[in-house]
């Protein structure tokens, strides 16, 4: 199988493919996929740096069983994510420019002439054709370019970075589009939480970033949600008139109708437009408490599903009560949404709306790649 480094070749996936199983190594996980099988199943996830699109990661790929890590053996810096059956890949490896000849070119990692598009879509459509890549890395400690690693197909191939949508060559490859949607007050007080502790930034330079960023960002990456078949919006909570402190959060799930494979999760009756405060015996809810709202609604120009949640939970076994008024959940079994919630709780967002609803398209995702390769994913405890 040669792996795919040239830019200059053109490739085109075409084919027939089925997953099967075979003893790979231990960093690849149980399945692999064989350019004669299934080609895979390819989600794309856009947003801005610093919006949780790791964790969100982290939650989708769950549902599919393992513990996701960096390749065994490689660069300790890897962007990459393994686990049983998925491959996660940061999207910031195909930087064009390093931290330095953006600097000397005045460009940010948002521009266009920043990123190696060609090669990015190359690379994806080799890897939905089942063959290996060499794919470059992308040191965000250091702000250099690394020597590229080796990465083969999975069943389920997940790119997410600032640009999935933005070259029409690798959007028209994706099976699904999910865009996560922060507003500019929770944007910020999330990057200056994982720039600080993270990646040693000062608070200074993220404030300087940001306002370096915007233009570009509202230029090339905002207007990728409009491709998007799901968008998850986080905004300030409307629960507590002038709040600015961005710790309660009011979270949409806004779900483009006729997309193949998905069907939008509903509240009480679908199509019905509805509000519900579910706070009671059955739930407990300190101040401000929690409101949902569900009903039909357009965005650029598509018809849309929305699922919105006000709030946070106090004791998350209690979200069984509201998941047993959603519908189209995409669940194996009752609870298994409340079990997932529990599992990752120490994930940020476990026990607000971000949390609900990223694990309800992990869920989602795992029944449109059931949908595509006819192959069942057992449930995992």
């Amino acid at each position: 199988m040669q792996a795919i480094t040239s830019t200059n070749s053109a490739f085109v996936a075409r084919g027939n493919f089925a997953v099967r199983s075979t003893k790979a190594s231990a960093s690849r996980g149980a399945l692999v996929c064989k350019a004669e099988d299934v080609k895979p199943v390819m989600i794309g996830l856009a947003a801005d740096s610093g919006c949780g699109k790791s964790t969100f990661m982290r939650r989708v790929t769950s549902v599919f069983g393992g513990d996701p890590k960096p390749p065994a053996g490689g660069n300790p810096d890897s962007n990459t994510l393994l686990s049983d059956l998925t491959t996660v890949v940061c999207l910031d490896d195909y930087h064009s420019l390093d931290r330095f000849g953006r600097a000397e070119a005045g460009v940010t990692a948002l521009a266009p002439e920043s990123q190696h598009f060609d090669l990015m879509a190359e690379q994806c459509a080799a890897i939905k054709a089942g063959k290996s890549i060499e794919k470059p890395i992308y040191n965000h400690v250091s702000g250099l370019l690394d020597p590229a690693e080796t990465i083969k197909p999975t069943p389920i191939y997940i790119i997410e970075g600032l640009h999935p949508f933005y070259d029409e060559r690798v959007r028209e490859l994706l099976d699904f589009k999910i865009y996560l949607d922060i507003s500019d007050d929770v944007k910020f007080a999330w990057k200056i939480q994982r720039d600080m502790a993270e990646r040693g930034h000062s608070l200074e330079s993220i404030k300087a970033s940001i306002e370096a960023r915007k233009p570009d960002f509202d230029a090339y990456i905002d207007p990728q949600k409009k491709d998007a078949d799901v968008v998850v919006q986080v905004l300030p909570t409307q629960l507590i008139p002038d709040d600015n402190e961005g710790k309660v959060l009011r979270v949409r799930l806004i779900q483009k109708e006729g997309v193949a494979n998905f069907e939008p999760t509903y509240l009480f009756d679908e199509g019905s437009t509805i509000s519900w405060i579910p706070c009671g015996r059955k739930l407990t809810c300190s101040y401000p408490g929690i409101k949902f709202f569900y009903g039909p609604d357009t965005y650029y120009g598509s018809e849309v599903s929305v699922l919105e949640m006000d709030g946070q939970f106090d004791k998350l076994e209690e979200l069984i009560y509201v998941e047993s008024h959603l519908s189209n959940t995409s669940t194996k079994f009752y609870g298994e949404i409340t079990q997932q919630m529990l599992k990752n709780s120490t994930f940020p967002g476990s026990n607000n709306g971000t949390g609900l609803f990223q694990t309800i398209i992990g869920l989602k995702v795992r029944d449109l790649y059931e949908q595509i390769t006819k192959t069942e994913v057992p449930a995992i405890a």
